[in-house]
């Protein structure tokens, strides 16, 4: 599955393209005093422009297929096409344009912004949509994150109902097959806010790696390019969590709930750092309400199922991990630890079966020939 990402640290979240923009807060709170400048600059143009190999390759391969087809056709043949792209699904970092172009991968969002550098370098409109998929969810350590999709709209889309010509000369290039996206609603959000998913995806990446300071960058980027990317409030509050900037953070998290009482990310977040600094009455207050909107919180079951596995009960590490299969089927370490409790059970070919979902719901390079590696493992050893 292709994955955008959102943080959670511990039951802390951020968030990146997985929910639409919300209302701004009433104020923004950097502390740029308290963060070492920038090792690189950060610049939203560079997220979106065209590499001089992106226009040799316009040039020589997409531009002679306009003249027996449509610009949108073009474009989406070459992307179709392996023999002409090549690309590979990527969710180790977000890319810029260029980026992805040049490794030929990427996660949904670098690849989004790929297709739209190149379509406007050839003149086509561009419009992008934020599909709103069931909530899933993977971790990095101590990090959660959500994940979310974004799909790209070539021609106007305003006028589909209103002028046939327009609505055939337009097309939705999305990197999900089209099975995973067929009936959920989508969203159009603007570029600007597609820049800030961007800058809010890097800040969430460095935080996974405990680059905390070149994060903090990131988020202020994000917000700076949006302000009304609430997504990117709770990210900035998770980076000051992280930093030590225990008041900041509160701050912050408050702010979110004050504009959305019901925000789970912000809530779990505030119920953690409460805790945290001893504030105990509080967080319960907090941790309260946090249970009446979400009683099975993210890897609830597989945390139990972790718990059974350590205490050597298999049979009940089964049952939780296949309840958080229920929840999400596509993340590839449900089915690996599931696939792993089989064996303890002596269950090779569930096992195995198991490790080829793990397989094929891998979002990075690494992840899939792991799963490969443990496959020929088990070949070798159950094998007579």
């Amino acid at each position: 599955m292709m994955r955008t990402w959102t943080i959670l640290f511990f039951s802390c979240l951020l968030s990146a393209c997985a929910t639409p923009p919300a209302q701004k807060l009433s104020h923004l709170q950097f502390h740029d005093q308290g963060f070492q400048a920038s090792p690189t600059p950060i610049d939203a143009r560079e997220v979106l422009a065209v590499s001089k190999e992106m226009k040799t390759y316009l040039q020589q391969v997409i531009m002679p297929e306009i003249q027996r087809k449509s610009p949108q056709r073009a474009l989406f043949n070459a992307l179709a096409n392996k023999s002409q792209i090549r690309l590979e699904y990527d969710a180790e970092m977000t890319r810029n344009a260029a980026q992805a172009f040049q490794v030929r991968s990427g996660n949904c969002l670098s690849l989004v912004l790929m297709t739209a550098a190149l379509a406007k370098e050839m003149g086509l409109d561009v419009q992008y949509q934020n599909v709103l998929l069931n909530e899933s969810w993977s971790r990095a350590n101590d990090l959660y994150f959500a994940a979310g999709h974004v799909n790209i709209i070539l021609g106007k889309r305003s006028g589909f109902l209103r002028n046939t010509d327009e609505y055939n000369q337009s097309m939705i290039i999305d990197f999900l097959p089209p099975s995973e996206v067929l009936g959920y609603k989508s969203v159009v959000i603007g570029e600007n806010t597609v820049l800030a998913m961007y800058m809010n995806n890097r800040a969430a990446e460095l935080l996974a790696q405990h680059k905390v300071n070149d994060a903090y960058w990131f988020a202020r980027a994000a917000l700076q390019i949006d302000p009304d990317f609430l997504i990117a409030y709770n990210t900035l509050g998770v980076v000051y969590r992280q930093h030590g900037d225990m008041q900041l953070a509160e701050s912050v998290f408050k702010q979110i709930l004050a504009s959305e009482p019901k925000n789970t990310m912000a809530l779990s977040n505030l119920v953690e750092l409460l805790r945290k600094t001893e504030k105990t009455q509080e967080a319960q207050i907090y941790a309260t309400r946090l249970e009446q909107l979400q009683p099975y919180p993210p890897f609830h079951f597989f945390n139990r199922g972790v718990t059974a596995m350590e205490r050597g009960d298999y049979k009940e590490a089964k049952a939780m991990f296949k309840r958080e299969i229920q929840r999400d089927p596509d993340y590839d370490e449900f089915h690996l630890w599931l696939a792993l409790a089989h064996l303890k059970l002596g269950e090779i070919s569930d096992a195995t079966e198991e490790l080829l979902s793990a397989k094929a719901n891998s979002t990075t390079r690494k992840a899939h020939d792991l799963y490969v590696s443990k496959l020929e493992r088990i070949k070798a050893s159950y094998t007579h």
